[in-house]
């Protein structure tokens, strides 16, 4: 089964058969709790940027392959804003992939996404940072994961302190200091609260997403 992104109002997702232990309630009575963001057949809860025809669902995966385009979520889980949380995905990328996954973001059109971080995914594309850094802030020389294979991204925002996780293995250990400095076009690339948005980054990258899964945790 094949579904394509089209334009819909943001939807509760439904549990999945691979994430049980998932639930997808509104965060406000479920903080603390794992809930599933995909409910493996619908973009219920997703709105993509420019290019939408670049994330499709094929076999109940989120499949990334196409012109520069990002999904972000809009959907009803903690009224799409987070602060403090876990997030988990499941993901496989191919030779020559790029991606990456955003947080603390909010819903642009076109381009690429001005407010929040992104955590890469590459593990052999050109761009020397690979998958598991916190992109042009901590980057990742030498990935933990390899393609062709599935692999996860787990990502902890707790305050200043950012945490990321390449198959258990950290990769990204980070505080924002008080008064960071960043390069022209990163000026938005601090901590506050926003939501997820994956990346489509060029039609020669295939990404495929399994699972995309958030803990709320306390302010």
């Amino acid at each position: 089964m094949i579904a394509v992104l089209a334009a819909c109002s943001p939807k509760k997702s439904e549990t999945t058969s691979e994430n049980k232990e998932a639930t997808t309630k509104p965060a406000e009575s479920t903080s603390g709790e794992w809930i599933s963001l995909f409910d493996g057949k619908s973009f219920d809860g997703w709105k993509a940027s420019e290019n939408t025809e670049t994330f499709k669902i094929e076999d109940g995966n989120i499949v990334v392959n196409g012109k520069r385009s990002h999904l972000y979520y809009v959907g009803d889980v903690n009224n799409g804003n987070f602060k403090n949380f876990e997030l988990k995905c499941e993901l496989m990328t191919f030779p020559n992939s790029n991606s990456g996954i955003y947080f603390h973001t909010e819903f642009q059109q076109d381009g690429w996404p001005s407010k929040g971080y992104e955590v890469q995914v590459n593990n052999t594309h050109s761009d020397w940072r690979k998958t598991g850094g916190l992109y042009a802030i901590q980057d990742v020389k030498d990935p933990p994961s390899k393609d062709n294979e599935w692999f996860t991204e787990h990502i902890i925002v707790k305050g200043k302190h950012v945490e990321v996780k390449v198959n258990g293995i950290t990769t990204v250990d980070y505080t924002e200091p008080e008064n960071p400095e960043r390069e022209d076009g990163m000026k938005g690339r601090l901590l506050g609260s926003g939501t997820f948005a994956l990346q489509g980054h060029d039609p020669g990258s295939k990404v495929l997403y399994k699972s995309v899964m958030v803990k709320v945790l306390p302010d």
